[in-house]
């Protein structure tokens, strides 16, 4: 869920797009150079080097001197022994040159480092391989950045310009007992600091003050191999100058767990990656490509699905894939969740059956130790949902993926106990009004099970290889999510990868209506879209004609759009958390709603004995909730929709918003945030949950709403839709009236200037002061840029310090006219200290 949950760090909300926008690295080459697989990514692989000098037998001891009587053995991909303090592998010939995926997580951490604890990746994905140098086996690692085809010229030049570095050589300590494999003592891969499986990123050193790595304190703990995987969990400690939690101890220290997991020997064929339907996908840049320029290619994510019976399946007949997709719950997990659980996985199944496949993906519990003593979650074969009892609130769905052809291999859901809060506030905030099942501080176990089930289902979506679908909501017209035969049949929005949660658009009276997402029709169309087997298709490109005919037939169908997930919205029809095709509407249900539960928070709340902990916590919800439809709204203002098409599609991929919506939206935020929201005020909820605060929390949301407002890059945005088309566009000037006319009204009216629209109106000073004097700074790289919706404008050569002087002047001369009609004293103090702040601002020398 942040996957779905919000993010507290820039990289936490890096991770989540590693988890909900994963970017992997580009594409691998085969296992032997001189092997073609027409359906296989081009080959990046360096040739493999001339045979190296054999071992010198006098260099190397014994393998019973080495790995002695006392050795802990443990056989799979790489025969692991612990010998006393020290820890080795034994490489089999068969994996020399064999592309192996390291995947790095953190299994133990401290609270505050990171957002998502254990479990969470810390590294991207790398891929190394083992290569034998004379008596040294080193460690390399592979880039599949750069690529081009083994029988293209260029491919010399790609393969000297992308030589693998070494990241540690290994002594060889002995031969395997048949002598066809190498012992290495591995220890110091594991207590050093290397910066390729590390916890820390660049920030994190930075921020705690990393002076070094201290190896007498860093540790294997325990190493265990699979058939095709080998696990290393090992302690890390460091010394730092801050810790995160704030403990004067100054060392740090963090347990990892590294996954060595053997890639197919032959890459899956990847299929071609289109922005017009969402998957997580991997990128290479192609010099072999006939396009006279380095030119990128993508492939989706996706598992290897081939029907078992490719006859019937040309029928048209639903058959069962060679192999399924099964998931295993945790035994850890409390038994009243897992069936709950399981019907998130399984709810699938109707995706994968448009697609053509039948019981393609099942949910399982994992055989007992007398079944199977050898089963266990970490083993690359099985993937689980696993349960993690920390606070924190999410579920997390990521996968493991063969950087050559986006092949997902394994994925292992990570459950967080406490993520049961979080949609019990949801669901409280959002359907209390009109659902009589949430009008608890905990609810039935039914209820809680059905809301698991959908997290579930948006967490395995993620792990099919869909990212979140922003768009989907903006589906459904508003008044459709009042009927009962529509959300019944049709959910709140058509995917149930949107941020699209709760019906919090039904009112009391819309008996029968449903309050929940499922599987919708997109997920079931971008199901097809990425599974689906082509025949007859035997490379990416040629299957490339088909994928596109496949959009084209659903062009124009909004239940079939795909919206990306930026962390802050450009187009208003792609926002988290919300519903319908009309912000102000549906907000203004919402918030209709949001009323009615405030009427009965105490009552709904509370019981005898009980303090009003869960009353402080579902008020501070209802205001969070009031928020998020004011920054809905706001998102029109500036905001462009964003519809990516092909040369054959009709129509424009960038369209302004329409000037009558943006003035709308505008409207709501005087009418709904910049006037005092009095409904928020009750005293009864107030004086039981706090000595004071509600006056500083109302100014902090209405000044964060008015700066976001005012942001350099949304006027950039007013400006450039100004200059294309004149008095169509909704201008800057526009905006400014707007606001000066609902954040000032009492200058006209002559009534008196409450608290909360006095901080309001010193917010709309200051923000023009910034306005007049500041730069709106640098979001980074592009893809930054992007994803924060930054658009670039040198505010000192722009329109926006005239018209903040301009605005400032005007204001000026109507505060200086209201003054002598003040009705009380605290406006007039107001007033007069206003005249001083502007005078200030514009004659600073003065």
């Amino acid at each position: 869920m942040k996957h779905t949950v919000r993010l507290r760090r820039l990289a936490g909300l890096c991770m989540a797009l590693a988890l909900c926008v994963l970017t992997a690295l580009p594409l691998a080459a085969q296992d032997k150079p001189g092997k073609k697989n027409k359906g296989a990514p081009p080959a990046s692989e360096t040739p493999k080097p001339p045979p190296a000098p054999p071992v010198n037998k006098d260099s190397i001891m014994p393998y019973p001197k080495v790995i002695t009587s006392k050795a802990v053995t443990d056989t799979g991909l790489f025969i692991t022994h612990r010998v006393g303090a020290k820890w080795y592998f034994e490489v089999p010939d068969s994996l020399l040159n064999r592309e192996i995926l390291v995947v790095s997580r953190m299994s133990g951490t401290v609270d505050g480092l990171t957002f998502g604890g254990a479990g969470m990746t810390t590294r991207p994905e790398q891929v190394i391989r083992w290569h034998k140098q004379g008596d040294l086996l080193l460690l390399r690692s592979v880039s599949y950045n750069n690529v081009a085809t083994e029988d293209k010229p260029i491919y010399e030049s790609v393969r000297n310009n992308n030589f693998e570095p070494i990241i540690m050589s290994f002594p060889i300590k002995a031969l395997g007992k048949d002598s066809s494999g190498y012992v290495i003592e591995v220890g110091k891969l594991f207590t050093t600091d290397v910066p390729m499986i590390g916890p820390l990123d660049d920030g994190l050193r930075k921020s705690l003050e990393v002076k070094g790595i201290d190896p007498e304190r860093s540790l294997v703990m325990r190493m265990k191999s699979f058939p095709l995987n080998t696990e290393v969990r090992h302690v890390l400690t460091y010394n730092v100058g801050k810790l995160p939690s704030g403990a004067p101890t100054g060392v740090l220290s963090l347990e990892m767990n590294q996954s060595f997991v053997l890639l197919p020997r032959e890459p899956m064929m990847p299929r071609m990656y289109d922005p017009r339907v969402g998957y997580f996908s991997i990128r290479q840049l192609d010099y072999g490509l006939d396009e006279q320029k380095a030119a990128t290619r993508q492939y989706i994510t996706r598992w290897r699905l081939e029907p078992k019976d490719p006859e019937a399946f040309r029928r048209g007949e639903l058959v069962e894939p060679v192999k399924q997709i099964v998931y295993y719950v945790d035994p850890a997990t409390p038994i009243e969740w897992r069936p709950y659980l399981k019907q998130g996985v399984e709810d699938w199944q109707k995706a994968f059956e448009a697609a053509g496949f039948k019981n393609a993906i099942i949910a399982k519990d994992p055989p007992s130790p007398e079944e199977d003593p050898d089963w266990s979650p970490e083993d690359v074969r099985y993937s689980v949902i696993r349960y993690i009892s920390t606070p924190i609130e999410n579920a997390v769905g990521p996968h493991v993926h063969d950087p050559r052809s986006g092949e997902i291999i394994e994925s292992d859901i990570l459950w967080y106990h406490n993520v049961m809060n979080l949609l019990r506030n949801w669901f409280f905030v959002q359907t209390a009004a009109a659902n009589p099942q949430a009008r608890s501080p905990k609810f039935d176990r039914e209820v809680m099970g059905q809301l698991i089930r959908f997290v579930a289902a948006h967490e395995v979506g993620h792990t099919l290889g869909l990212p979140h679908n922003m768009g989907a909501s903006s589906a459904y017209p508003v008044d459709s999510l009042r009927s009962a035969s529509f959300t019944r049949r049709m959910g709140t929005a058509p995917s149930i990868m949107d941020y699209a949660r709760f019906n919090y658009i039904a009112q009391p009276e819309d008996q029968g209506v449903s309050f929940f997402p499922g599987i919708g029709v997109y997920d079931k169309w971008s199901i097809e879209w990425g599974y689906k087997p082509i025949p007859g298709a035997s490379t990416p490109e040629a299957e490339k004609e088909t994928l596109n005919r496949w959009i084209l037939s659903h062009a124009g169908d909004r239940n079939y759009r795909f919206g990306r997930q930026m962390a802050t919205p450009l187009d208003p029809s792609a926002q988290t958390e919300d519903l319908g095709d009309d912000a102000m509407k549906a907000s203004t249900y919402g918030i209709a709603n949001l009323k009615r539960i405030m009427g009965s928070l105490v009552q709904w709340t509370t019981q005898p004995g009980e303090d009003y902990k869960n009353l402080d916590e579902l008020y501070d919800q209802v205001l969070g909730q009031w928020n998020r439809y004011m920054g809905h709204v706001r998102t029109n203002v500036g905001g462009v929709y964003y519809d990516p098409k092909t040369a054959d599609q009709p129509g424009m991929v960038y369209t302004h918003v329409p000037k009558a919506t943006q003035q709308a939206a505008l409207a709501f935020l005087n009418r709904e945030l910049f006037k005092t929201p009095v409904w928020v005020l009750d005293e009864n909820i107030l004086r039981r949950i706090e000595s004071a605060g509600i006056v500083d929390r109302v100014r902090s949301l209405q000044a964060a709403t008015l700066n976001t407002l005012l942001e350099p890059s949304r006027l950039a945005r007013l400006i450039e839709n100004e200059a294309l088309n004149g008095s169509e566009a909704y201008t800057m000037v526009d905006l400014c009236n707007d606001l000066r006319g609902g954040i000032w009204s009492e200058l006209n009216t002559r009534e008196s200037i409450d608290t909360y629209r006095r901080n309001l109106q010193r917010a709309h000073i200051e923000r023009l002061e910034y306005l007049l004097t500041q730069d709106s700074g640098n979001a980074g790289s592009p893809a930054l840029s992007e994803f924060f919706a930054f658009t670039p404008i040198d505010v000192s050569q722009s329109d926006i310090r005239a018209i903040a002087r301009a605005e400032l002047k005007l204001l000026d001369g109507m505060i200086r006219k209201a003054l002598p009609t003040a009705r009380d004293s605290m406006t007039r103090y107001h007033l007069e200290e206003l005249i001083a702040r502007i005078d200030v601002i514009l004659n600073p020398g003065k």
